[in-house]
């Protein structure tokens, strides 16, 4: 193990060979073109070298994957095995397609060793995953749900886990995976396991829970604030009308703003085919990605994007995370994400590695209320952008007053009419129900006219 003291390397530059990594490892490194650590990677590459449980956030683009890969493939490298069976590190990880980004650049790092690595993921053939389990492999990347599955079948066993990994811990958690967790936890529950948690934020009921079953005594990162924004992103915002206005605007920018790729997030996975359809009839070389997809159709997609086959990927928020693309130039938020944190996410998958974006928001009256929450998070106000020839006549909501504000006011009303009529020295005088009983009143009673006798009419 690693048992330098924490603290020098939070107050020094440093490079990898600093950590003492396998020579492998910084010929990996060397060949992938990385050489210098970034924040994240100096304060928690240490700490999951020594042994002990981390709990780490930082922003989107920090680099946190190597963070959690270099650490796993020393102690596989330098250390005996617990188990000759058992998956010796095991990462879980929100989504397919982050999986399979991790996966990538693991396999970079295993390709001059004798280690191997899989991928247990959702969508894909649930037979072949038993039987690449059953070749006991060192790493295993995967999904929540379906590593379950097959801990519930008994296709591994996770009693010789030396190490297990959660990336984007929050967004797991949000994605409704805490049992799937929490049984893949005690199936590893020993003392000699290690856990290293990452999530985009701290501050989240959830994860602090969760961490207190995962996590023994853990040192704590935390690189930047969760609403601190990227700087090499420029962000615009521009007010719509309708859907139809959206999309007059979403097509006219595309039209201005040359990029090199574009994503494009929609609120629905109906959205990302339709609009999709609607871009492609515009002439742009389009692409629909959503999570209803299986995992093959969505492999295929993403590939093709990665090596710019498409200009345009029309997505919903299973994009949003993680996912490494460094041609994307520009990001689009056709709808408004429901949750804030979700939309530093979007906008993250541009201005990677020191690059430049930019990210526009379409806004119209169904997305106001998710602005503002974006705004709160960011903690600022934006001003917006506007086409004049394709100029909004929404110009926003009033915001609705809060909850202690209506109560203060349904307070106060009952309060001045007792103050009103304590003040008031004019007795009242009872109030006079005799017409309301129908008794007569005053010198000439009220009497009804009788009503006239119908005369009989002879008959023809």
């Amino acid at each position: 193990m690693y048992n330098a003291p924490l603290s020098i390397f939070r107050s020094t530059a440093l490079q990898f060979s600093d950590f003492s990594l396998d020579k492998r490892l910084l010929t990996s490194l060397e060949h992938m073109g990385i050489d210098t650590p970034t924040e994240i990677q100096t304060q928690s590459i240490p700490v999951g070298l020594s042994g002990r449980d981390l709990m780490a956030s930082s922003k989107t683009g920090s680099g946190k994957t190597l963070a959690f890969l270099l650490p796993a493939m020393q102690r596989v490298i330098a250390t005996k095995a617990l188990s000759k069976r058992d998956p010796r590190v095991l990462i879980l990880l929100p989504t397919r397609e982050l999986a399979t980004q991790v996966y990538s650049q693991l396999r970079l790092l295993v390709a001059n060793t004798q280690y191997k690595a899989i991928k247990i993921l959702g969508g894909e053939n649930f037979n072949d995953q038993a039987k690449a389990l059953a070749r006991d492999p060192h790493f295993v990347v995967a999904t929540p749900g379906r590593l379950a599955d097959h801990l519930a079948q008994r296709h591994l066993y996770l009693n010789g886990l030396e190490l297990l990994i959660l990336d984007e811990a929050d967004r797991m958690l949000d994605l409704g995976f805490a049992e799937q967790l929490r049984a893949i936890n005690q199936a590893a529950d020993h003392k000699r396991r290690q856990t290293l948690m990452f999530s985009a934020t701290l501050d989240h009921g959830q994860i602090n829970e969760i961490a207190a079953e995962l996590l023994k005594e853990p040192e704590h990162v935390a690189i930047g604030a969760s609403h601190v924004e990227n700087q090499d992103i420029a962000q615009k915002i521009y007010l719509c009308d309708n859907l139809s206005h959206k999309e007059q605007l979403l097509t006219r920018l595309l039209q201005l703003e040359p990029h090199k790729q574009v994503i494009i997030f929609t609120a629905t996975r109906g959205d990302t085919d339709r609009l999709a359809g609607v871009l492609a009839e515009q002439g742009f070389s389009t692409s629909s990605l959503s999570g209803e997809l299986k995992q093959a159709a969505r492999n295929q997609i993403m590939d093709q994007f990665s090596r710019g086959q498409q200009q345009i990927l029309v997505t919903t928020d299973v994009a949003s995370r993680g996912l490494d693309l460094l041609n994307v130039s520009l990001v689009i938020n056709f709808d408004m994400p429901k949750f804030a944190e979700e939309y530093i996410h979007r906008i993250g998958r541009t201005g990677r590695a020191g690059a430049k974006g930019d990210a526009i928001s379409l806004v119209g009256p169904k997305d106001w209320v998710n602005f503002k929450q974006v705004q709160n998070f960011l903690r600022k106000s934006f001003e917006f952008s506007e086409l004049e020839e394709l100029a909004p006549k929404f110009k926003g909501l009033k915001d609705k007053p809060s909850q202690e504000k209506r109560l203060g006011k349904q307070q106060a009303k009952p309060k001045a009419k007792t103050a009103k009529a304590a003040s008031s020295t004019k007795p009242t005088k009872p109030r006079d129900k005799r017409f309301i009983t129908g008794v007569d009143v005053g010198d000439a009673p009220m009497l009804r006219k009788p009503k006239a006798k119908l005369q009989d009419t002879p008959e023809d």
